[in-house]
């Protein structure tokens, strides 16, 4: 599975750490930046990496910033994309299942290594579960669509 991953300068070291976790268990990433700790616009990276899952070239994206949380509003805004800030594998697990979130997002400066390799693993093992979860998917893409 392709895997599109970014940041900005909050999350860079995170992304770095998650990017090389991800292609040793054998996934093919993408990285589409930032690459180093100089200071840029998280939406910049939010958009690429979104509009790249969105187009279905990507199984999922992997965004970071110093929070998690621009990052996720920016990806966000992009027709498709189903972003979700987690903070522990369980918010992961829940993203996949529940909301069948096709982003992961996680803080470069509130997230730990070893919760972030969590929060991968639980959203990678786990399928969304459909039923009355995709009803309210659907609602969700009715919103985006007409408002």
């Amino acid at each position: 599975m392709r895997v599109a991953i970014g940041s900005d300068h909050g999350g860079f070291r995170l992304k770095e750490e998650i990017k090389s976790y991800l292609i040793e268990k054998g996934y093919d990433v993408d990285d589409f930046g930032c690459y180093s700790e100089e200071s840029v616009d998280y939406p910049d990276f939010a958009k690429k990496v979104a509009e790249a899952v969105a187009k279905g070239d990507y199984g999922f994206g992997v965004l970071m910033c110093g929070t998690g949380i621009g990052i996720s509003i920016a990806a966000n805004k992009v027709k498709g994309i189903r972003a979700a800030l987690c903070h522990d594998g369980l918010t992961a697990r829940l993203a996949k299942q529940h909301n069948n979130a096709n982003i992961l997002c996680m803080g470069g400066r509130t997230t730990g290594l070893e919760t972030a390799k969590d929060i991968v693993d639980n959203y990678l093992s786990h399928e969304f579960e459909g039923g009355r979860h995709l009803r309210r998917i659907n609602k969700i893409m009715d919103i985006e669509n007409n408002g």
